[in-house]
């Protein structure tokens, strides 16, 4: 299992894109991946995302990391400071916490961060 952790916001760099990236690529390659997005990240997973030009949908790009078993969840504490609720978040994608980035780290054989 591979932890990818990503920090940036969606669009403004291409921090997060690569790091979606990564993960499609891992997961096409039958590795196991567990996403966690913290701080600016957490609005990589709301819903009903309008692309700027020149960019990829970052919620499409979680959506089929989700269709392929990806489980996506994001910094609860994170949210609430963004006043981002979990109804905004794309179906699937999970409000978490630290324990649960923690178990991850501790069962990964590599975590990533962007």
């Amino acid at each position: 299992m591979i932890t990818i952790i990503l920090n940036d916001a969606p669009y403004g760099n291409e921090r997060a894109y690569n790091g979606l990236r990564l993960a499609l690529s891992l997961v096409k390659n039958n590795t196991s991946v567990c996403l966690f997005l913290q701080a600016d990240a957490v609005f990589c997973a709301l819903k009903n995302q309008k692309t700027p030009n020149g960019y990829y949908n970052i919620g499409r790009m979680i959506q089929s990391l989700l269709r392929r078993g990806v489980p996506v969840h994001t910094c609860g504490t994170c949210c609430a400071s963004r006043g981002v609720q979990e109804t905004q978040l794309i179906d699937g994608v999970h409000l978490s916490n630290l324990e649960t980035l923690t178990s991850w780290v501790k069962k990964s054989q590599q975590t990533i961060v962007f």
